[in-house]
């Protein structure tokens, strides 16, 4: 007769695979690294399957151990909850972001007291991550990506943006009226790296734009993320190509200007990734409208119009 794995077993399986090793199961679980590693092998035999690979004090898991991580932590997270809720606590639910690093450094990190005011709490682990993203073992509920990079998972596009020339008012004072669009300013250049996508360089602009520009356009300061090179314009230390979803809310408070107007929309569109394991749940269903509305809402700004 074949018998189950015990809940004990695999909970110190779930434990040790979301922790990356017996020792920090063990810790969690109040027992020791040998009982761990005991309950492990006991659930491998019962399952005539191995679910790790042992690398010196660190475990890996199979292919079959990630198959099964994300529906176990998925399980005892519900128990977790009912077990709440019948002890009283309030319950609190989680939910893991995912969103491109200069998204998460202030952007996102600025609104999610909206978020929070409007659906009530919840515990959020927001992530900056660069992409591929693995969904699976970090239990990512929602994804915000520059492109669609993940359509094996229900994905959808939510806006395009542009980028914009803009500069702290003070500079913007200084350009010459007979020069032309920002003659005679500092710029400053977005380079988003190797694994990057592709970011709208001056050059682009000013071949958009009809001028020829001279030498010195291709020197300045260099950021490789899209709020670095804002907080560099918004300091006063050039012209920035920004975009729309981060710089509407300088521009509307004044701390930033468009020297020039014209734009230059970009490649691709943002999407939203949702994998069909998180697309049920009421919380995640909540946070991507309120995401929607909120990069909709910053893309579409009376500060472009």
């Amino acid at each position: 007769m074949v018998t189950s794995p015990s809940l004990k077993g695999l909970q110190a399986f779930e434990a040790a695979a979301r922790t990356g090793s017996f020792a920090a199961a063990a810790e969690e679980l109040s027992v020791s690294p040998a009982a761990v590693s005991q309950l492990v092998r006991s659930v491998e035999e019962q399952m005539d399957r191995k679910l790790f690979h042992r690398v010196n004090r660190r475990v890996v898991l199979t292919e079959a151990g990630v198959e099964m991580l994300p529906r176990l932590t998925m399980a005892f997270q519900e128990i977790g909850s009912v077990a709440r809720e019948l002890g009283g606590d309030v319950f609190r639910p989680r939910l893991v972001v995912s969103v491109p690093p200069s998204m998460a450094m202030g952007w996102l990190s600025r609104r999610l007291a909206g978020f929070v005011a409007s659906h009530g709490a919840a515990d959020v682990s927001l992530r900056g991550d660069d992409d591929p993203v693995p969904f699976d073992r970090e239990l990512i509920d929602i994804r915000l990506s520059y492109g669609p990079h993940y359509r094996e998972h229900p994905t959808e596009d939510i806006v395009r943006d542009a980028v914009y020339p803009v500069c702290a008012p003070k500079l913007a004072s200084m350009v010459k009226t007979d020069g032309g669009p920002l003659a005679g300013l500092p710029l400053i250049h977005t380079d988003w790296g190797p694994t990057g996508a592709s970011f709208p360089s001056w050059g682009n602009w000013f071949d958009a734009a009809g001028i020829q520009p001279d030498r010195a356009a291709q020197r300045g300061l260099s950021a490789n993320s899209s709020r670095a090179a804002l907080d560099l314009a918004i300091s006063g230390l050039g012209v920035a190509l920004a975009q729309g979803v981060y710089c509407a809310e300088a521009l509307e408070d004044g701390r930033l200007v468009r020297p020039a107007a014209r734009a230059i929309a970009l490649r691709q569109p943002y999407c939203l990734t949702i994998p069909e394991r998180s697309g049920r749940r009421d919380v995640v269903a909540a946070f991507r409208d309120w995401l929607i509305r909120e990069c909709q809402r910053a893309v579409g700004s009376p500060a472009f119009r």
